[in-house]
């Protein structure tokens, strides 16, 4: 078992990293305090982890509500039925909300712990890849909007991220494939050195071997932890872990949240960001076929069928980084050298969408 940090002061909080721990009672009770608590889980991580994790969590009250799975149901509706159950249960301000699953569960149950009676604390039990790498950490919640994704929510911290990985064991190969693109983009934006490391070791990956997973995690969430811990609220750096996302959440929302997976629209985004650097002067078509490769070889899409460039542009023009109705983009210098900039000629934009959209 290991613990990381996110440095925020007064509400710093630890990740856990480690195999096996769910059913444990004295691990729950040091990092999570409240004696109510309300677990969200979905109908697919219910059934095999939720007993475990109830048991480490009495004798204190809990009560379970289950959500449907999926992407599309990411929505006000679902926050409404979590709050509701809050509300029927008489939980007060010092209860707590724990998200047992992926990043849709972990982005809902922290943006009703955010809003029910203007905050009470919410712990992360990230059950997927992508959920332990990257959603579970950093605050960001909220839901998606038919205008656009994630358009709805709060800056709400955890009080723990507790990512036990044996429940990777359990994980389809789509999902750990999709969960893999958020690894690899924390190469391109800041780590050369791991982005090789993944070139070399994707096989492995993808066979699940529980060394490797854990390093990965381990790493992505250190590069995570430093950059949040650095500019919380995305005013600056954390921006660059937007590498490939206006791109790929233009694909979900075109695509009504419910052909692409978020990792499998993440990896097209992360070559359509590659080929804008190309296109922009910044990267090497050499540097970018490296990319290409990389998400190929991870069974994540390069090219997407079934949306057209203009749509895409539309949803674009909505992302949560647009400043005065420019579309900012994070870009590559090179691999490992990510960066933000509205400077970019828009035909560069629309020969990126075209040679990999529609």
């Amino acid at each position: 078992m290991e613990t990381l940090h996110v440095a925020l002061g007064s509400r710093s909080y630890p990740i856990i990293i480690g195999q096996g721990f769910l059913g444990d009672r004295s691990l729950f009770e040091q990092h999570l305090r409240a004696r109510d608590l309300l677990v969200v889980s979905n109908t697919v991580v219910a059934p095999l982890y939720l007993e475990s994790l109830q048991a480490s969590l009495e004798p204190r009250r809990v009560v379970a509500t289950i959500l449907p799975d999926g992407e599309s149901h990411k929505t006000l509706a679902n926050v409404a039925r979590i709050l509701d159950v809050l509300v029927a249960n008489r939980f007060g301000r010092d209860c707590a909300v724990v998200a047992l699953g992926g990043g849709v569960v972990g982005d809902m149950a922290g943006f009703a712990a955010a809003t029910y009676q203007r905050g009470v604390a919410f712990a992360q039990v990230p059950t997927t890849l992508l959920a332990q790498v990257d959603s579970s950490v950093g605050g960001k919640t909220g839901v998606n909007h038919p205008g656009g994704k994630n358009l709805i929510g709060a800056f709400h911290q955890p009080v723990a991220v507790m990512a036990d990985t044996r429940t990777l064991a359990t994980l389809p190969s789509r999902e750990l494939r999709a969960g893999l693109a958020e690894v690899i983009k924390y190469g391109l934006i800041c780590d050369a050195g791991f982005f090789a490391w993944l070139e070399a070791h994707i096989d492995t990956l993808l066979a699940g071997d529980a060394a490797a997973l854990g390093h990965v995690i381990r790493r992505s969430c250190e590069i995570k932890a430093e950059i949040v811990g650095r500019d919380e609220r995305e005013h600056g750096e954390r921006a660059l872990l937007n590498l490939g996302h206006t791109f790929g959440h233009a694909v979900e929302s075109a695509t009504r949240y419910t052909e692409w997976l978020h990792g499998e629209a993440i990896g097209a985004g992360l070559v359509m960001a590659a080929r804008m650097s190309v296109e922009s002067g910044h990267l090497t078509s050499e540097e970018m076929d490296r990319v290409v490769d990389l998400v190929a070889r991870t069974g994540l899409p390069t090219h997407v069928a079934n949306v057209s460039p203009d749509i895409a542009l539309g949803h674009m023009r909505i992302d949560k980084k647009v400043q005065a109705g420019r579309i900012r983009l994070v870009l590559l210098r090179g691999i490992g050298r990510a960066f933000v900039t509205a400077e970019y000629a828009e035909p560069a934009l629309h020969r990126t969408l075209a040679k990999h959209l529609g």
